[in-house]
């Protein structure tokens, strides 16, 4: 009887293993000779360079910036190290050999050329939502690039996520493959918007908190994440900013990097405002600001602006010097007062105000620590401003008592805790 029962099992088992590895093998596509630049046209080519743009597809691909999409970034994960591969049309160590239909496979289902599974970190989760014109521009901006031949190191994933056979059984539970499908309750405008975001500038990869397995958390939609030792803050309602984003705060600081109502682009986000979205039009940056204000479910222009002016205001008010002042106070007081300060009524991005930043009020210290300590350079936030480092004049001790000073005067959220171990984490 014991024998019939392990026989059967064995049997189950093999069975269900042979439909596994039915659903998961993946053919080959024959391969091309490297594609003919002139057979696209400059147009298209453009457009491909727009969409390449929203998706920041170069900043990921690019460990050298005189080897432009060559790969090679490495891409630390709680799984191990991934790194980017070259994208450029050379026929051995890059996509040169790829034909569209190879390209368009990748694109939407996550499917190299070989046959092989790819890994989600990149994320054709969201670039499976574009239609045909879209991967026939894109692929023609690629295919006119410039060939280099450079090979990526070794992915480093520990055992057993390093096996990308599993990797469909990964699809099947978190991956939909399919279009863009129009909202028919929404404006051309806002449906423009929502493609890009959910297409191919894949926000939510960054903004949606991820699972135990890597996927984004659907339960959690644009709640915010940590992404590269950076926050990308909650896009939703539950980002708890003071103003709200706004249609004209969004754009600004989608086009220029910073915002009066929330600050200014650093880290991860700085790449994409400044490589990725400079090459996109303004009517695509005003799509993404009124999806993005919609989402945020933003009150009104006006009201954003009392609300800001509010806020600003509140802090002043309670704010009483003294010859008697704890080390926080003192700190802000002297080395950042004079250039974060507005009057309520005109916020200004070249000096933001505390009261309205978006990183005194989120959840976690992580950006404001690591802009305290590094400072902003002139690459990112807004053209011609920066902000000094202070993290070789102050101590851990200094830092965390000025940002817990700011978190407890100039928001209603609760502190921060552990905060001088945390600065203590984020130093080089």
């Amino acid at each position: 009887m014991f024998k019939k029962i392990l026989g059967g099992l064995l049997a189950f088992g093999a069975l269900a293993l042979g439909i596994f590895l039915l659903i998961a093998w993946e053919s080959s596509i024959d391969p091309i000779n490297t594609a003919n630049p002139g057979a696209f046209s400059d147009e298209q080519i453009r457009r491909g360079e727009v969409l390449a743009g929203l998706g920041n597809c170069e900043t990921c691909h690019t460990t050298d910036a005189n080897k432009p999409f060559a790969g090679g970034r490495a891409m630390p994960t709680p799984f191990g190290t991934l790194y980017s591969t070259n994208i450029t049309p050379d026929p051995k160590t890059g996509i040169g050999q790829w034909s569209e239909s190879a390209f368009s496979r990748a694109m939407r289902e996550g499917v190299s050329r070989s046959g092989s599974h790819l890994f989600p970190a990149f994320p054709y989760t969201h670039f499976t939502k574009l239609p045909d014109d879209d991967i026939s521009d894109l692929y023609a901006y690629l295919m006119s690039r410039q060939a280099i031949q450079a090979e990526p190191p070794e992915n480093t994933l520990e055992f057993p996520f390093n096996i990308r056979l599993l990797l469909a059984g990964w699809k099947l539970l978190f991956f939909d493959e399919g279009r863009y499908e129009t909202v028919s309750s929404k404006s051309d405008e806002w449906n423009r918007g929502a493609y890009i975001a959910e297409g191919p500038g894949h926000c939510s990869a960054c903004h949606t908190p991820r699972n135990a397995l890597g996927a984004e958390d659907t339960g959690k939609a644009w709640e915010g994440a940590i992404i590269n030792n950076w926050y990308a803050p909650a896009l939703n309602a539950s980002n708890p900013t003071p103003a709200g984003w706004t249609e004209t705060e969004a754009y600004q600081y989608l086009r220029n990097g910073g915002s009066p109502f929330h600050g200014v682009a650093v880290g991860s986000m700085a790449d994409v405002v400044h490589d990725g979205l400079k090459r996109a039009p303004d009517s695509d940056l005003k799509a993404l600001a009124v999806w993005l204000s919609d989402l945020a479910q933003a009150p009104g222009e006006q009201q954003a602006s009392e609300r800001s002016a509010s806020a600003i205001r509140t802090v002043q008010n309670t704010q009483n010097p003294s010859t008697v002042m704890d080390e926080g106070e003192r700190l802000f007081t002297y080395a950042c007062a004079a250039c974060h300060y507005n009057e309520p009524e005109t916020p200004n991005t070249l000096r933001p105000d505390m009261a309205l930043n978006s990183a005194i009020s989120a959840p976690t210290p992580v950006n404001l620590i690591r802009v305290t300590l590094n400072g902003v350079s002139l690459k990112e936030g807004i053209a011609e401003a920066m902000m000094p480092g202070f993290g070789e004049a102050l101590s851990d001790r200094q830092i965390a008592s000025l940002l817990a000073y700011l978190r407890a005067t100039h928001t209603d959220q609760p502190a921060w805790a552990n905060l001088e171990q945390q600065v203590r984490d984020q130093r080089p």
